[in-house]
């Protein structure tokens, strides 16, 4: 490779598509994966395949829908290469023969400078296979996404244990107790919210978790290393702009990249909302001033599991004070890592993560600076034996809030108070 990284793929041949992401599983007794902080729980069967030096190519994209406004799955392809047809489920000469099957489990990540940083962990959904005239050797594309898709594809009813009362993170993790969702794969936040009783109708497991999510207006999503992950309202709002700060500029004066996407436009915004608990009466808020400026940009919820109407309004307040204006965005990032004494680059592309804070100064051949402190909320990224090409979507914070001696969050008439 033309950079000082290494890719290490592995896949989890082993007889159950449960949760876990790739590693040893659980062992009860055993020494060294009998504890928690050792071992990964899984199907009590591993077995684990390096195919590093077999893949050609890796492509995986997901993260904070800004148009959407939620986390979606995280997904994309790997491709390996195939000159002994291995991947061939027909093949009884292969070591994988019997093994090629979906929903097995694989893990992405790359070393740099003696420090291992995961890039991805989730499931094969279907092999692709390509035997192309023009080459001497034929392909195999591992469509692979998080967890999301699994609790996407699974449908419940009742929550056991359910209660009105609760706060959002212990109705997520009942949730997830009743997909068998390990939790030792969990990063769930207490939550600030409350949330009604379950209401007991079916759906997938993942709009019950969206559910939720809507009413804390905190964030769900699977991270890099696979497990389920849940911020509440309050620790996204703590989040905003937090050290640590990475600088990027094209100036010379921090860390170099390959471009930016800018955007000034109105797609983002949201001056209505109306949200409707389960029970209760819609609760709605404007901003007067911003539909006058961009005309109404509505957003409406309904059959949430919120707790009552009040907490519905407050909800829809503070989802319009966050959006109701607008500026010129940068809406992505990309570097190279390929880039020659590229250190502090490639060490911040491993490193960033969703919320991290980055500033971004963009100084145009006229002389005139675009300068914006963001959160990252999303990543693409390409790698293939001579590339690794990466893109972060990037955003103001989702939801804002009042920081006192903030130039950025803590100017009375400009920030919210959040609580």
């Amino acid at each position: 490779m033309s950079y000082p990284i290494t890719i290490t793929v592995l896949v989890d041949f082993g007889n159950s598509p449960t949760f876990p992401v790739v590693g040893t599983p659980f062992t009860l007794n055993n020494a060294t994966y009998g504890k928690l902080d050792s071992g990964i729980l899984g199907s009590g069967s591993s077995q684990i395949v390096d195919v590093s030096s077999q893949v050609g190519k890796i492509q995986i994209s997901g993260g904070y829908n800004l148009l959407q406004d939620q986390f979606q799955v995280n997904q994309g392809t790997v491709r390996i290469y195939d000159p002994n047809g291995w991947w061939n489920p027909q093949n009884t000469s292969s070591p994988y023969y019997g093994l090629l099957v979906v929903n097995r489990k694989i893990s992405i990540s790359a070393t740099y400078a003696s420090v291992n940083y995961p890039q991805f962990a989730g499931y094969i959904n279907a092999y692709q296979y390509s035997f192309p005239t023009t080459m001497s050797v034929g392909y195999v594309d591992l469509v692979v996404s998080d967890a999301f898709r699994l609790l996407n594809m699974a449908n419940i009813t009742t929550v056991t244990g359910a209660a009105s009362g609760q706060t959002t993170g212990a109705r997520i993790g009942q949730i997830l107790d009743a997909l068998n969702f390990p939790t030792a794969l969990r990063n769930i936040d207490a939550g600030d919210q409350l949330v009604q009783n379950d209401p007991g109708t079916p759906r997938t497991a993942l709009a019950a978790i969206k559910n939720v999510e809507w009413v804390e207006q905190g964030a769900f999503y699977i991270d890099a290393s696979g497990y389920a992950t849940f911020k509440s309202r309050s620790n996204v709002t703590k989040t905003n702009y937090a050290a640590p700060i990475t600088n990027f500029s094209n100036d010379g004066s921090a860390i170099p990249y390959a471009g930016v996407t800018f955007a000034h436009d109105d797609k983002l915004i949201v001056n209505q909302s109306s949200f409707t608990n389960i029970g209760g009466t819609a609760q709605s808020y404007q901003d007067a001033t911003s539909v006058a400026h961009y005309f109404p940009h509505s957003v409406s919820q309904t059959n949430l599991v919120g707790i009552n109407d009040a907490q519905a309004a407050t909800t829809a307040k503070v989802y319009v004070m966050t959006r109701k204006d607008t500026s010129i965005r940068i809406d992505a990032i990309s570097l190279d890592l390929t880039t020659p004494n590229y250190s502090a680059g490639i060490v911040a592309a491993l490193t960033l993560d969703y919320f991290s804070t980055v500033n971004i100064n963009n100084v145009q051949n006229n002389g005139s600076t675009i300068n914006k402190t963001l959160q990252v909320m999303g990543s693409n990224y390409t790698i293939t034996p001579n590339t690794y090409d990466i893109s972060f979507t990037t955003s103001e914070p989702i939801v804002d809030g009042f920081i006192l001696n903030s130039v950025i969050s803590g100017i009375l008439d400009t920030s919210i108070l959040a609580g």
